[in-house]
């Protein structure tokens, strides 16, 4: 049957430009799942930023969530580069920087590899501003707090990016 997309939601502490809450959606039939609330880890965008291999970045990685973008291999191969770096978890921005809205479903490959640590799709405009605005502070990574319950905040304390329309 049709299955309504699950919605897990983080917040960017800092850089304070880009202190929202975003929407991301979990991967359809591979990877972990939070068991744990982070109040303040680190999202690093991966280098090379597809992370189809080897990162450059890798260190610091460990212990933390990658930001990475889609395009050039599978996301269940992204999600095992991140696994194995020792990633907690991995944000797979689409690579469509104007996509503002269309979720992608992240679906297994065909190889019969698994991965343990949770994977999600996040918006391209989302991921292009939250590495811009990296990039412009010359931070190599944000602090954000993963998974937010949303139902417990006001809408109207509900910091969406305001290029989102809900």
């Amino acid at each position: 049957g049709l299955r309504i997309h699950e919605y897990l939601y983080f917040q960017v502490l800092s850089p304070g430009d880009i202190r929202y809450i975003f929407t991301a959606t979990p991967a359809k039939d591979f990877g972990g799942v939070f068991n744990t609330r982070y109040e303040q880890i680190h999202l690093v965008p991966a280098d090379p930023p597809e992370a189809c291999g080897e990162l450059r970045n890798g260190v610091f990685i460990q212990d933390q969530i990658a930001l990475v973008e889609r395009g050039g291999c599978s996301f269940l191969s992204k999600t095992r580069v991140v696994q194995e770096h020792g990633g907690r978890a991995v944000i797979i921005a689409d690579n469509a920087y104007d996509n503002d809205s269309f979720y992608i479903e992240m679906i297994q490959d065909s190889t019969r590899r698994t991965a343990d640590i949770p994977a999600l799709f996040l918006l391209g405009r989302d991921g292009y501003m939250i590495r811009r605005s990296l990039e412009q502070h010359g931070l190599p990574w944000a602090v954000i707090s993963i998974p937010v319950n949303v139902t417990s905040i006001p809408t109207y304390e509900m910091m969406q990016p305001p290029w989102t329309f809900w």
